[in-house]
């Protein structure tokens, strides 16, 4: 059991630079992989114990929900348990035979703690329970599929709108939404007066896709599909296939990646000097913390900030920072509407 954990003995309470420095000193492989299921989980507390402990005994890393409607994991396995961790998973009748999603671009430095954790749901949506039912969802596409209905179809791309800023498929519809919460019922809206027509949804794993769909459904939309996987298992199929691949750009991870790429293409472009850029990066100053686009140049000129009030934080001494921290601290995500505020930020 981990001698570092704390209630329960069930919590990492290490620190980043520790964990990053333990994962560094590893000397073997580890393979990032997601997978999710709608599924009744009738004791979650217990399942997530119970998952921690098998995990943590088989030195996994990852980010985990489980709810009583199911579980969603992204997580990273040494290549030498894979085959335990497989075994030990479908075990469980909850999870027997859960398709894996397999990361495009793995350094195995995907995560660097492992957190399982209780949640109302699997994929926060604010929807009362009424308004979906996740055992009508849309019809799942292959890539192949996918790629015949593309044309001629309503796509809707079902990410966050900094996701869809650095790839999507063309013409997909990106609503300009911070959360999922927020992206449903602005679907609903872009969508209305389209209940008859052809509608393809896709995101990065499928997840959001199954609940959409519900909810697509429920509000009477009769062609509902949605890409079977999402665009991980999208790109495996290409690959595989070889099959066109129709998606530009790169896929936005929730990992210490960020990003992997699907086709080797740039369509975004640097938030502070315009330049063509799909590094995500959080704000070096931690008491700011905000996710934008930085290109390697900007990096090094601004000390990976997005403003000079975040250079000076930096560079203040770590008491000052820590009090800093206690007063301003703050998570945040890029708005399209600070774009020129973090252009104009630093002057020459």
């Amino acid at each position: 059991m981990d001698p570092n954990s704390g209630k329960k003995g069930l919590i990492n309470k290490l620190g980043r630079e520790e964990l990053i420095a333990r994962l560094e000193a590893e000397t073997f492989k580890r393979k990032t992989v997601s997978f999710y299921k709608y599924v009744i989980i009738e004791d979650p507390e217990a399942m997530r114990d119970s998952l921690y402990r098998i995990w943590w005994a088989l030195d996994c890393l990852g980010r985990i929900y489980v709810a009583k409607e199911g579980i969603n994991a992204q997580m990273n396995v040494p290549e030498h348990n894979w085959d335990k961790f497989v075994d030990i998973l479908y075990s469980f009748p909850e999870f027997k035979n859960v398709p894996f999603k397999m990361a495009v671009e793995d350094n195995g430095k995907s995560f660097l703690k492992l957190a399982v954790k209780v949640r109302k749901q699997i994929v926060a949506d604010g929807l009362p329970e009424d308004e979906y039912d996740v055992t009508n969802v849309g019809k799942h596409l292959s890539a192949k599929e996918w790629n015949e209905n593309l044309d001629g179809s309503i796509v809707v791309d079902m990410r966050n709108h900094y996701e869809s800023e650095i790839g999507k498929f063309e013409n997909a519809i990106a609503p300009q939404a911070d959360t999922f919460k927020e992206e449903l019922p602005e679907v609903l809206e872009d969508l209305k007066g389209k209940e008859d027509e052809k509608i393809l949804l896709y995101c990065t794993g499928g997840i959001r896709c199954e609940k959409t769909s519900a909810y697509l459904k429920h509000h009477g939309f009769k062609d509902v599909n949605q890409l079977h996987g999402g665009i991980i298992d999208y790109h495996r199929q290409i690959e595989k296939e070889g099959i066109e691949n129709r998606f530009k750009g790169v896929n936005f991870v929730f990992d210490e990646r960020l990003g992997e790429s699907i086709n080797g293409e740039i369509i975004s472009e640097c938030h502070q000097c315009g330049k063509p850029s799909a590094n995500h990066v959080n704000c070096a100053n931690k008491a700011c913390n905000l996710l934008f686009i930085q290109c390697d140049e900007c990096a090094k000129k601004h000390e990976g900030c997005c403003t000079p009030e975040c250079v000076e934080v930096i560079n203040m001494t770590e008491e000052e920072q820590k009090e800093h921290r206690k007063k301003h601290s703050d998570k945040k995500i890029f708005h399209n509407h600070e774009k020129v505020d973090l252009r104009s930020a630093f002057k020459d």
